[in-house]
């Protein structure tokens, strides 16, 4: 379940578009009685507040909520979704935090880092790569067989190579399991080469290769979930951004370039 499911499961469950608590609001009729402004006592140190905000989140975890730029906000990551919510647990708030003054998109500077970590339990072992290893740059791609773009991407990969662009390609058939472009990737995976294997298979042309255990293929594919991809190409570079959808050699390499200033 993504993140904004689970909020929205939480926010259904509390009767109130905001309201996580859980406690229906006061009739509009009745008007609240005053109380006497108190002190509240401080928490024992064993209390923690995300443990409360966690409870009302399915599928989150207390070590899930960090401390957030604003005061009295937990940051909240599912993948590469974002949320910040309340250190009370009533309120939350889906979608980037910015800092103005510095003009910085800090959840996506989260993302970057997030991604980089994700990638980095995904070992090249696992990817069908084109393009030395001593390359100027390395890109990792998400691709599906069948994508048009993916295919029209593949087909200048001597061009991105030439350009010093090394190209570490990971399965998303966006069908999902059980599907025609499911087994196309496995199809890939399992083949004696890979790299003529995915060539041949972005061609359209049919392998003969049979689903091999232990391919990596749903692994991939969850991974690209976690990165809440919208399709294919997705194209993450060396400093975790991500591009989404095909980009020329020319402009990738002089996108590379730019960030390696």
């Amino acid at each position: 379940m993504n993140l904004y499911r689970s909020l929205s499961l939480a926010l259904a469950l509390a009767l109130s578009p905001w309201v996580l608590a859980g406690n229906p609001p006061a009739p509009a009729t009745t008007a609240a009685a005053p109380t006497p402004a108190s002190t509240p006592p401080a928490p024992s140190p064993a209390q923690d507040p995300r443990t409360a905000i966690a409870s009302k989140i399915p599928g989150v975890k207390a070590e899930d909520l960090h401390p957030s730029p604003i005061p009295g906000m937990y940051e909240l990551m599912r993948g590469t979704d974002a949320a910040y919510v309340s250190t009370d647990g009533k309120y939350a708030i889906l979608g980037d935090l910015y800092d103005l003054g510095a003009n910085d998109n800090l959840t996506e500077a989260r993302r970057r880092d997030l991604r980089l970590k994700m990638l980095a339990g995904v070992p090249e072992s696992q990817m069908v790569i084109f393009g030395p290893a001593d390359a100027r740059h390395t890109v990792t791609v998400f691709t599906d067989v069948d994508c048009a773009y993916c295919r029209r991407l593949h087909s200048q990969i001597a061009e991105y190579n030439r350009l010093g662009i090394r190209v570490r390609y990971v399965f998303y058939p966006r069908t999902g399991p059980n599907t025609e472009s499911w087994t196309k990737a496995e199809q890939v995976w399992c083949s004696a080469d890979r790299k003529d294997a995915l060539t041949r298979a972005k061609l359209g042309q049919a392998l003969k290769a049979k689903a091999c255990a232990d391919n990596p293929v749903a692994r991939e594919y969850e991974l690209g979930r976690e990165f809440n991809l919208q399709g294919t190409p997705a194209i993450v570079l060396g400093n975790g951004d991500m591009l989404p959808g095909y980009v020329t050699p020319v402009e990738l390499a002089q996108e590379l370039k730019s960030i390696n200033r």
